[in-house]
């Protein structure tokens, strides 16, 4: 007669043994993934279904039209300064909010003093939860108007580069005051995402190096930035995430336009979310469905966005933590 080996027999034992509470635990969470997924589908076909019907009205093309007129006969709309605008304001927003943000993580998690690093924390866990209308107010009413000079300053020195090159007069209601705005406002999210991956560097990473002999800095470098890189790639991806999609902000502070310009300090342009908001109220039906047509391309934006951050932090081992 054959036996039944320790391993199958523990195996068996553990199965028997498991317990109602797990078996609801269990299926709670495989219900909570499905529902998520279901909800997304759902999200999908609504704003597919009624992109479909607005898009094949448009006389024109949608992804290379300049202007924005549901409303005429025949209806003209188009989403390509929409997309400039979105695009060009987030990596503002990056370019700046990124490296600054790195940099206040470190030196809460590796160069303060316990006493400061707790309450800087805590300050930079409050700025995350200031509604962002406030952050549209204060930029309309503060930064807009302090950002002239900084704005005639880059005309006068960096005008040589283009972007830089200011060919309109008018406040600085422009994509890189918005840029300037959106940094500040995901800020506190890579921050506190890149803080609290910092702090789970092994310690012992860290003072085998310091026994080699190095500094600091060369500890940083060596042992603290290579294990948290996935952390940085995904508190910037969830920075650049709210920053596509911010609304109320933008519209409080831009002064849109449905115009193209490589001048970052003229007035002007729009965004995906910004134009959404300012004209949902006074749309008509068909004009709600072509705003719906825009926000499905911002919805793929964020789709794409996440994918690429998910296939760089896998493509390679050390990225995903396979090789901690």
């Amino acid at each position: 007669m054959a036996t039944i080996s320790p391993d199958i027999q523990r195996s068996r034992r553990a199965k028997s043994a498991t317990r109602p509470g797990d078996r609801i635990f269990s299926g709670l969470s495989k219900g909570s993934g499905i529902t998520l997924l279901v909800i997304m589908a759902a999200i999908a076909v609504f704003l597919t279904y009624r992109a479909a019907l607005a898009i094949s009205e448009d006389s024109t093309n949608f992804f290379t039209t300049f202007e924005w007129n549901p409303a005429n006969t025949p209806p003209v709309f188009g989403i390509a300064v929409l997309a400039f605008g979105t695009l060009v304001s987030s990596v503002i927003a990056m370019v700046i909010a990124v490296p600054v943000a790195i940099g206040i993580a470190l030196f809460i998690s590796h160069y303060a003093p316990r006493k400061l690093a707790k309450p800087l924390a805590y300050v930079v866990d409050l700025l995350a939860a200031v509604p962002s209308i406030i952050y549209g107010l204060w930029g309309a009413i503060f930064l807009v108007p302090y950002l002239d000079g900084l704005n005639k300053w880059l005309d006068q020195f960096m005008g040589w580069t283009y972007i830089f090159d200011k060919s309109q007069d008018g406040v600085a209601r422009n994509l890189f005051t918005v840029g300037i705005l959106l940094a500040i406002m995901i800020l506190p999210i890579i921050t506190n995402v890149t803080r609290e991956v910092f702090l789970q560097v092994p310690k012992m990473h860290e003072e085998a190096a310091l026994a080699l002999g190095a500094t600091r800095w060369e500890v940083i470098r060596m042992s603290v930035l290579p294990f948290g890189r996935s952390g940085i790639i995904s508190a910037s991806m969830l920075g650049l995430g709210r920053a596509l999609g911010e609304t109320m902000a933008v519209a409080v502070v831009l002064s849109p336009s449905f115009v193209i310009s490589g001048h970052l300090l003229d007035p002007g342009g729009g965004t995906f979310a910004q134009n959404i908001a300012a004209k949902f109220n006074e749309a008509n039906e068909f004009g709600r469905d072509a705003l719906i047509a825009s926000g499905l391309v911002l919805f793929a934006i964020t789709l794409l966005v996440n994918g690429a951050a998910r296939w760089i932090i896998g493509r390679r081992k050390e990225y995903s933590g396979a090789a901690a």
